[in-house]
């Protein structure tokens, strides 16, 4: 089981914490919600809990709870810029479908 980062995600949440002053990185999960089920959950950790899998990728930690590491196992990270709007972009191989606003998905 794995989840990585791109350069450019690992760089923008570096940034973050720095900015922040303190974190151990960042916990990537789900919670059921919306339309198709699922949403993604993205927030800073100071200190991960005895039954989190930590992954390292391009020097950021990443944190998922064993719940939600069932549905992200091979997920990558990215921080995209596209015109006036960035944000990031989970690509998640196990995605089967997603609501057509695009804030929640199925596997």
């Amino acid at each position: 089981m794995a989840i990585s980062m791109t350069t450019a995600a690992a760089e923008h949440v570096r940034r973050s914490l720095e900015g922040r002053g303190k974190g151990l990185g960042v916990r990537l999960g789900v919670r059921t919600t919306g339309c198709s089920g699922l949403a993604y959950v993205l927030e800073f950790v100071d200190e991960a809990a005895a039954e989190d899998s930590v992954f390292d990728s391009n020097g950021v930690k990443v944190i998922i709870d064993p719940k939600s590491l069932v549905y992200l196992d091979g997920t990558e990270l990215d921080f995209v810029r596209e015109g006036l709007n960035e944000g990031f972009k989970f690509n998640n191989p196990n995605v089967r479908g997603e609501c057509g606003c695009g804030e929640s998905f199925n596997i």
